[in-house]
């Protein structure tokens, strides 16, 4: 970690926006995970509500946010960092650590039990101990499909059209139009549209 230095002007919620070390300890950011807790579990109680009832209980939990249909259970940390595009589909238990931003293209389909974490900790068990944390944005293009249990890790571009098979630990950017699996996940197929797989 560097020296504190003139970090110490900007408040934990600037630090962790600027994706510099921060307290989630902070009371403002306390405050604004127990908003967002309070909306996730408004959103899992909505159950099989009508289309548009969902709609307006994720409008009040995301930042910016197209249209979706997401299964019961769905957690996130901050709800204000993520981006969702137009007609993503989450299925069921998936959990998004939006301390740093999170942004979803069109298009794309969350398996079971996805995660997607953006946030890190000291390796110093120090100053692990002291709570510190670190964010760095994930980026998820447009049609992306990533298959159920995988992890995405903080910093994490998955460019358009990629599929992550299920299971995989996605450490690194995933190029465009590509299949990887594994963990940590490894290009199988650099065009995941291959014509065998197409749907006749």
């Amino acid at each position: 970690m560097e020296p504190l230095g003139d970090r110490q002007q900007l408040t934990e919620l600037e630090k962790m926006r600027a994706g510099e070390w921060f307290s989630p300890r902070d009371r403002e950011l306390t405050a604004m995970r127990k908003q967002a807790k309070a909306a996730c579990k408004a959103l899992n109680l909505a159950g099989p509500e009508p289309f548009k009832a969902q709609q307006q209980l994720a409008r009040a939990l995301f930042g910016q946010l197209g249209s979706c249909y997401i299964e019961p259970d769905f957690y996130c940390d901050y709800g204000v960092n993520i981006q969702i595009g137009q007609r993503f589909y989450a299925n069921h238990h998936c959990i998004m650590l939006d301390a740093a931003t999170i942004v979803i293209g069109d298009d794309v389909l969350l398996g079971p039990a996805v995660h997607i974490y953006t946030v890190t900790h000291p390796l110093d068990a120090a100053q692990r101990a002291q709570g510190f944390e670190q964010a760095k944005p994930v980026q998820i293009g447009h049609r992306v499909w990533i298959g159920g249990g995988s992890i995405v890790l903080p910093g994490v571009t998955i460019g358009d059209d990629a599929v992550i098979a299920a299971g995989s630990v996605v450490k690194h950017d995933v190029p465009a139009g590509s299949l990887v699996a594994g963990n940590p996940a490894k290009l199988l197929r650099q065009r995941a549209d291959d014509p065998a797989s197409r749907v006749d």
